[in-house]
């Protein structure tokens, strides 16, 4: 993957590229008061390659002037009906109000649905206002079953053709 936004580079995860990407999505929680997790629900930004290459994933990192400013991943899941999660999509203060967050989801969205999957599912915390309000605004609905402790909200997009249209 690579593409670009204004003047972001957004492309696939590399792995010189894992300690910058764990301490922006470290500082991004922080910033929210919410804690990172690095031996769970973090931990896959540790192994990027297990959790998101080896099971049919993908790892995004946005960078700008080379410096990462967002992250961007998603994976299949087993709930749901052909399923994938958006994951770890995270962006540093200095890089958002420029449509970057819609974009990162309009690409992972694209991105999905050209692999032939039929659901996407985000799990997120209340706290997160800005997403949350993408979230609803892309046509995510809301839906039962957060699985990730620090979460409290779920949501689900079916890929079905009439969202297509």
């Amino acid at each position: 993957m690579k593409t670009q936004h204004l003047d972001f580079l957004i492309r696939s995860w590399e792995t010189r590229d894992r300690a910058e990407a764990f301490y922006l999505i470290r500082d991004v929680l922080a910033e929210y008061g919410l804690k990172c997790e690095p031996h769970g629900a973090d931990r896959d930004v540790y192994d990027v390659e297990l959790h998101y290459h080896n099971q049919g994933g993908e790892f995004w990192v946005v960078e700008r002037q080379d410096k990462i400013v967002g992250t961007a991943a998603y994976y299949p899941i087993e709930r749901g009906n052909n399923a994938v999660e958006i994951r770890k999509m995270y962006i540093l203060p200095a890089a958002r109000g420029q449509g970057l967050g819609k974009f990162l989801l309009q690409e992972l969205e694209s991105k999905i649905i050209a692999r032939g999957f039929d659901e996407i599912w985000i799990e997120t915390a209340s706290i997160l206002k800005e997403a949350v309000r993408m979230y609803e605004n892309s046509g995510y609905l809301p839906t039962t079953g957060v699985e990730t402790p620090r979460c409290d909200r779920v949501y689900v997009k079916s890929l079905g053709r009439k969202n297509l249209q």
